[in-house]
C-alpha cells in the first residue's frame, strides 16, 4: 500500500485515508532506518515554502498528515487529490493504541520534570501493554544534547513522541537524524501537557469546525495577526490556479 503524495504550493502533503492509516503506520514501523511523522498545519505549510531547514525537514518526512481545513480546501481549489484532515491528538492516541496492540514501545521527550513524570504515569495507566522505555525533559541545556541522543538511541523505541521544550522544536529529529538507525519520530508539542492532564486537548467539535486555533488565540491575542499570512496563502492559491 502506497500513500499518494501531492504538492500544495510546493509543499508535500500525504493523502492517507482513515482506512489506510493502520497499514501506513505498520509500514513505517517495518521500514528500515529512522522515520518522521509530521502533523502539518496551514502555518507549517507557509513556513515550509522555500529552502529553510524547516522546509527540508517537511520534505524529508516519511508521513505528512494535514491538520488544517485550509490545506484541504486549498488542495480542492487547485484540483489536486483532496487529502484527509487529521486531528493530532486523536491520531497520536490511535498510533499509541496500534503500538500497544503489538507490544511495541515509546520514548517521551519534552516537558518539565513534574509534568513529564505525570504524563508517563498516566500513559502507563491508560496503555497498559505499551512499554515506555525512557523519558527525558525538554528544557535541557545544550551540553546535554549528546546524552539525550544517546539515551534515545540506546532505548530503540518504536516511537519517540517529541513535545514542548525542545530547542529545535519540529526540527529536533531532522537536525539529528544521522544519529539514529531506527524508530519513528513524531513532534506534538502539547503531548506531555495533555498526557499529564495539565492541558486539555482541543474538543472534537471545535476541531471539526476548524476553530482549533481559537483557544490559543484567546490566550495570545497577537496570533490574530496571522490573518495576514492567511490572506497571502489565499492569494497564492488564486495565482497558482490562474497561471500554473
Amino acid at each position: 500500500m502506497e500513500i499518494e503524495r501531492i504538492e500544495l504550493l510546493g509543499v508535500p502533503v500525504d493523502v492517507c485515508r482513515p482506512s489506510d492509516f493502520e497499514q501506513a503506520i505498520v509500514s513505517l514501523m517495518e521500514k528500515e532506518g529512522p522515520k518522521q511523522i509530521v502533523f502539518l498545519s496551514i502555518w507549517d505549510l507557509l513556513k515550509a515554502m522555500g529552502k529553510s531547514e524547516f522546509a527540508k525537514a517537511v520534505k524529508q518526512a516519511d508521513l505528512i498528515l494535514p491538520t488544517s481545513k485550509s490545506i484541504i480546501s486549498g488542495a480542492r481549489f487547485l484540483k489536486l487529490t483532496v487529502p484527509t484532515r487529521w486531528n493530532p491528538f486523536d491520531s497520536v492516541v490511535n498510533i499509541m493504541t496500534l503500538l500497544e496492540n503489538r507490544y511495541k514501545s515509546i520514548y517521551l521527550l519534552g516537558g518539565h520534570k513534574k509534568t513529564l513524570l505525570a504524563a508517563e504515569r498516566n500513559v502507563r495507566m491508560t496503555f497498559k501493554s505499551l512499554q515506555i522505555v525512557g523519558r527525558y525533559v525538554g528544557y535541557y541545556p545544550k551540553s546535554e544534547d549528546a546524552a539525550v541522543i544517546e539515551a534515545v538511541r540506546k532505548s530503540s523505541p518504536s516511537l519517540v513522541i517529541m513535545s514542548d521544550g525542545l530547542k529545535d522544536k519540529f526540527c529536533w529529529f531532522h537536525n539529528r537524524r544521522e544519529n539514529f538507525s531506527t524508530s519513528m519520530f513524531l513532534y506534538y508539542p502539547d503531548a506531555v501537557a495533555i498526557f499529564s492532564e495539565r492541558k486539555a486537548h482541543v474538543k472534537k467539535e471545535t476541531f471539526d469546525k476548524g476553530l482549533e486555533f481559537l483557544p490559543e488565540a484567546i490566550r495570545s491575542p497577537l496570533k490574530f495577526f496571522l490573518v495576514f499570512p492567511f490572506l497571502h496563502y489565499k492569494l497564492l492559491l488564486v495565482w497558482h490556479r490562474l497561471f500554473d
